[in-house]
């Protein structure tokens, strides 16, 4: 799905993953719930600081693999040169700079990758195990 690329479309997204989540198995105020919702919601957030282009819109991909037990989140947005790095350390008295810290610590795997299609921009990814064994 599409979203503005404003603190509200970040907050739409993340309830639309919270919703697929529960829709999925993996139900509200579960552990993997919070981590993966959590997980989008600092990729989502971070499209919108780092990667808004004025009348640009960021698009959540969200995906369950029951055989791996995986989710998948994929954001992209349309700011290719402004890739993420992750922190070594965080400003001790900063409002930002942990988000990707988040991400590295609850996902299985993240990384970076050009948008698909060879359209401007880039589509930030994780994965997290969701289903019990």
């Amino acid at each position: 799905m599409r979203f503005s690329s404003t603190p509200r479309g970040a907050r739409l997204a993340r309830r639309m993953c919270e919703h697929c989540l529960d829709a999925w198995g993996v139900p509200y105020d579960s552990e993997a719930h919070d981590a993966i919702t959590l997980v989008a919601a600092e990729l989502c957030a971070n499209a919108v600081q780092h990667g808004h282009v004025a009348g640009r819109d960021f698009q959540v991909h969200l995906t369950a693999s029951p055989p791996t037990r995986t989710v998948r989140i994929e954001v992209t947005d349309t700011r290719g040169e402004s890739l993420p790095l992750l922190p070594t350390v965080p400003s001790p008295d900063g409002e930002g700079g942990r988000g990707l810290l988040l991400v590295a610590a609850l996902a299985d795997r993240w990384g970076c990758s050009p948008r698909a299609g060879g359209g401007p921009g880039k589509t930030v990814w994780a994965e997290c195990t969701a289903y019990p064994a």
